[in-house]
Protein backbone atom coordinates (compact mmCIF):
# COMPACT_ATOMS: atom_id res chain seq x y z
CA UNK A 1 0.00 0.00 0.00
CA UNK A 2 2.80 2.40 0.91
CA UNK A 3 4.61 1.65 -2.35
CA UNK A 4 1.41 2.19 -4.35
CA UNK A 5 0.80 5.53 -2.65
CA UNK A 6 4.37 6.68 -3.34
CA UNK A 7 3.94 5.79 -7.00
CA UNK A 8 0.57 7.56 -7.12
CA UNK A 9 2.07 10.73 -5.60
CA UNK A 10 4.79 10.80 -8.22
CA UNK A 11 2.28 10.48 -11.06
CA UNK A 12 -0.44 12.73 -9.61
CA UNK A 13 1.15 15.06 -7.04
CA UNK A 14 -1.67 17.63 -6.94
CA UNK A 15 -4.45 15.05 -6.70
CA UNK A 16 -2.50 13.07 -4.09
CA UNK A 17 -2.10 16.18 -1.94
CA UNK A 18 -5.83 16.91 -2.10
CA UNK A 19 -6.75 13.31 -1.26
CA UNK A 20 -4.31 13.29 1.67
CA UNK A 21 -5.67 16.56 3.03
CA UNK A 22 -9.33 15.61 2.58
CA UNK A 23 -8.79 12.20 4.23
CA UNK A 24 -7.08 13.50 7.35
CA UNK A 25 -9.34 16.55 7.50
CA UNK A 26 -12.42 14.31 7.61
CA UNK A 27 -10.88 11.91 10.14
CA UNK A 28 -9.94 14.69 12.57
CA UNK A 29 -13.16 16.62 11.99
CA UNK A 30 -15.32 13.57 12.63
CA UNK A 31 -13.33 12.91 15.79
CA UNK A 32 -14.00 16.38 17.19
CA UNK A 33 -17.64 16.13 16.03
CA UNK A 34 -18.04 13.08 18.27
CA UNK A 35 -16.41 15.09 21.06
CA UNK A 36 -18.97 17.84 20.48
CA UNK A 37 -21.81 15.33 20.68
CA UNK A 38 -20.62 14.22 24.10
CA UNK A 39 -20.52 17.84 25.27
CA UNK A 40 -24.00 18.55 23.87
CA UNK A 41 -25.37 15.39 25.47
CA UNK A 42 -24.01 15.81 29.00
CA UNK A 43 -23.05 19.43 29.73
CA UNK A 44 -26.64 20.81 29.63
CA UNK A 45 -27.56 18.29 32.33
CA UNK A 46 -24.55 19.28 34.43
CA UNK A 47 -25.47 22.97 34.14
CA UNK A 48 -28.93 22.13 35.44
CA UNK A 49 -32.49 23.38 35.19
CA UNK A 50 -31.74 26.90 36.41
CA UNK A 51 -29.68 27.77 33.34
CA UNK A 52 -31.95 25.69 31.10
CA UNK A 53 -34.82 27.87 32.33
CA UNK A 54 -32.94 31.13 31.79
CA UNK A 55 -33.97 32.86 28.57
CA UNK A 56 -31.09 34.44 26.62
CA UNK A 57 -31.32 34.93 22.90
CA UNK A 58 -30.88 37.36 20.01
CA UNK A 59 -32.58 38.63 17.86
CA UNK A 60 -35.55 36.64 19.23
CA UNK A 61 -37.82 36.68 16.15
CA UNK A 62 -41.09 34.69 16.48
CA UNK A 63 -41.33 32.00 13.80
CA UNK A 64 -43.92 29.34 12.91
CA UNK A 65 -42.55 26.41 10.92
CA UNK A 66 -44.22 23.05 10.25
CA UNK A 67 -46.87 23.93 12.78
CA UNK A 68 -44.34 24.73 15.50
CA UNK A 69 -44.07 28.24 16.93
CA UNK A 70 -40.72 29.21 18.42
CA UNK A 71 -38.23 32.05 18.60
CA UNK A 72 -35.54 32.18 15.91
CA UNK A 73 -32.14 33.29 17.15
CA UNK A 74 -28.65 33.71 15.76
CA UNK A 75 -27.40 33.45 19.34
CA UNK A 76 -29.16 31.58 22.13
CA UNK A 77 -32.11 29.19 22.35
CA UNK A 78 -35.67 29.17 23.63
CA UNK A 79 -36.40 27.71 27.04
CA UNK A 80 -38.01 24.29 26.54
CA UNK A 81 -41.09 23.17 28.47
CA UNK A 82 -42.81 19.81 28.70
CA UNK A 83 -46.55 19.24 28.38
CA UNK A 84 -47.03 20.20 32.04
CA UNK A 85 -45.14 23.47 31.69
CA UNK A 86 -42.00 22.30 33.45
CA UNK A 87 -38.58 23.44 32.24
CA UNK A 88 -36.73 20.81 30.20
CA UNK A 89 -33.01 20.30 29.71
CA UNK A 90 -31.95 21.14 26.16
CA UNK A 91 -32.72 24.81 25.76
CA UNK A 92 -32.18 28.23 27.26
CA UNK A 93 -28.87 29.65 28.39
CA UNK A 94 -27.66 26.22 29.53
CA UNK A 95 -27.86 24.76 26.05
CA UNK A 96 -26.28 27.84 24.48
CA UNK A 97 -23.33 27.68 26.89
CA UNK A 98 -22.97 23.98 26.12
CA UNK A 99 -22.97 24.72 22.41
CA UNK A 100 -20.29 27.39 22.76
CA UNK A 101 -18.10 25.29 25.06
CA UNK A 102 -18.38 22.19 22.88
CA UNK A 103 -17.69 24.09 19.67
CA UNK A 104 -14.76 26.09 21.09
CA UNK A 105 -13.05 23.09 22.71
CA UNK A 106 -13.50 21.10 19.51
CA UNK A 107 -11.70 23.83 17.58
CA UNK A 108 -8.88 23.88 20.14
CA UNK A 109 -8.35 20.18 19.43
CA UNK A 110 -8.94 20.44 15.69
CA UNK A 111 -6.63 23.38 14.96
CA UNK A 112 -3.25 21.82 15.87
CA UNK A 113 -4.16 18.49 14.25
CA UNK A 114 -5.19 20.11 10.98
CA UNK A 115 -2.29 22.56 11.01
CA UNK A 116 0.51 20.10 11.80
CA UNK A 117 -0.71 16.86 10.18
CA UNK A 118 -3.33 17.59 7.51
CA UNK A 119 -1.88 20.73 5.96
CA UNK A 120 1.68 20.49 7.36
CA UNK A 121 1.80 24.22 7.83
CA UNK A 122 4.96 26.12 8.78
CA UNK A 123 3.41 29.57 9.04
CA UNK A 124 3.07 31.73 12.14
CA UNK A 125 0.78 29.71 14.46
CA UNK A 126 -0.45 32.77 16.38
CA UNK A 127 -1.39 34.60 13.20
CA UNK A 128 -3.16 31.50 11.87
CA UNK A 129 -4.94 30.90 15.19
CA UNK A 130 -6.14 34.51 15.19
CA UNK A 131 -7.78 34.10 11.75
CA UNK A 132 -9.15 30.72 12.73
CA UNK A 133 -10.74 32.29 15.82
CA UNK A 134 -12.21 35.11 13.72
CA UNK A 135 -13.64 32.54 11.29
CA UNK A 136 -15.14 30.62 14.23
CA UNK A 137 -16.80 33.80 15.56
CA UNK A 138 -18.33 34.47 12.12
CA UNK A 139 -19.41 30.89 11.44
CA UNK A 140 -20.89 30.22 14.91
CA UNK A 141 -23.94 32.55 14.61
CA UNK A 142 -24.65 31.17 11.13
CA UNK A 143 -24.72 27.52 12.18
CA UNK A 144 -26.44 28.45 15.44
CA UNK A 145 -29.26 30.12 13.50
CA UNK A 146 -29.70 26.92 11.45
CA UNK A 147 -29.55 24.75 14.56
CA UNK A 148 -32.21 26.98 16.13
CA UNK A 149 -34.62 25.90 13.39
CA UNK A 150 -33.87 22.22 14.11
CA UNK A 151 -34.29 22.73 17.85
CA UNK A 152 -37.52 24.68 17.42
CA UNK A 153 -39.20 22.14 15.15
CA UNK A 154 -37.83 18.85 16.50
CA UNK A 155 -37.52 19.53 20.23
CA UNK A 156 -40.62 17.51 21.21
CA UNK A 157 -40.82 15.27 18.13
CA UNK A 158 -37.68 13.11 18.32
CA UNK A 159 -35.92 11.45 21.28
CA UNK A 160 -33.08 13.25 23.03
CA UNK A 161 -30.26 11.22 21.48
CA UNK A 162 -31.49 11.96 17.95
CA UNK A 163 -32.11 15.58 18.88
CA UNK A 164 -28.45 15.93 19.91
CA UNK A 165 -27.17 14.08 16.83
CA UNK A 166 -29.06 16.57 14.64
CA UNK A 167 -27.58 19.51 16.54
CA UNK A 168 -24.11 17.98 16.32
CA UNK A 169 -24.41 17.45 12.58
CA UNK A 170 -25.54 21.03 12.03
CA UNK A 171 -22.98 22.60 14.37
CA UNK A 172 -20.10 20.29 13.46
CA UNK A 173 -20.91 19.09 9.95
CA UNK A 174 -21.62 22.44 8.34
CA UNK A 175 -18.69 24.04 10.16
CA UNK A 176 -16.44 21.23 8.92
CA UNK A 177 -17.18 22.00 5.28
CA UNK A 178 -16.61 25.73 5.72
CA UNK A 179 -13.47 25.28 7.78
CA UNK A 180 -11.81 23.12 5.12
CA UNK A 181 -11.65 26.11 2.81
CA UNK A 182 -10.71 28.39 5.70
CA UNK A 183 -7.74 26.10 6.35
CA UNK A 184 -6.77 26.17 2.68
CA UNK A 185 -6.51 29.95 3.00
CA UNK A 186 -4.76 30.31 6.36
CA UNK A 187 -2.42 27.36 5.68
CA UNK A 188 -1.06 28.34 2.24
CA UNK A 189 1.12 26.02 0.19
CA UNK A 190 4.89 26.36 0.02
CA UNK A 191 5.48 28.16 3.32
CA UNK A 192 8.47 26.05 4.25
CA UNK A 193 10.14 26.60 0.88
CA UNK A 194 9.58 30.34 1.18
CA UNK A 195 11.11 30.38 4.65
CA UNK A 196 14.15 28.46 3.46
CA UNK A 197 14.54 30.81 0.47
CA UNK A 198 14.49 33.81 2.78
CA UNK A 199 17.19 32.24 4.95
CA UNK A 200 19.37 31.56 1.91
CA UNK A 201 18.89 35.12 0.69
CA UNK A 202 19.82 36.49 4.11
CA UNK A 203 23.00 34.37 4.13
CA UNK A 204 23.93 35.56 0.66
CA UNK A 205 23.51 39.20 1.62
CA UNK A 206 25.65 38.66 4.72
Amino acid sequence: MKQWWSSFKEKHPVLAKWLYQIFFFIVFSEGVTIFQYIIFAFLPKLLGLKLAGTAWSWPAIPVTLFGKTFTWNALGYDVLYDANGNVMIGGGLGYFISMLVGSFLAQCINFPLQRNITFKSHGNPWYQAMWYFIAWIIITPVVNSLNCLWVGVMQDVVPGWLYNIGSTFIMGGISMIVFFFVFKIIFPEGEKKNDEAKKQTAKGEA
